[in-house]
């Protein structure tokens, strides 16, 4: 099993035909260095592919998951914001994964009445 322990979505739409060499210089660029055991998503444009890149002290591991229909709901940065990267917890990756709303996990949490 490969461990993780810190979770990166990288914003910014990556072409899905580049291998691990070059994400990796994508994270490098972003983030400035990667870190053994932290993941790294990737989206295409269209957000209809996912792209994760682990290093884990030894080499790279990058997986790909594709959705047969729909997109994943993925980050848009504001308008002037600098962080092209943030931290997601491991149920927001896991929500992001399955195409869930994961930005809105902590309102979903308890129910209101209107």
């Amino acid at each position: 099993m490969i461990r993780i322990d810190a979770l990166w979505l990288c914003a910014q739409p990556v072409d899905m035909r580049a291998g691990a060499d070059r994400l990796l210089t994508v994270v490098v660029n972003t983030l400035g260095e990667a870190h053994a055991h932290h993941g790294y998503l990737f989206a295409n444009a269209r957000a209809s592919r996912l792209k994760l890149l682990v290093h884990d002290r030894f080499g790279v591991w990058c997986a790909t998951r594709r959705l047969h229909a729909g997109r994943f709901v993925w980050h848009t940065p504001q308008a002037g914001a600098a962080s092209h990267a943030l931290q997601l917890s491991t149920e927001q990756f896991e929500a992001l994964t399955l195409g869930l709303p994961w930005q809105r996990l902590g309102e979903l949490a308890t129910i209101r009445r209107c």
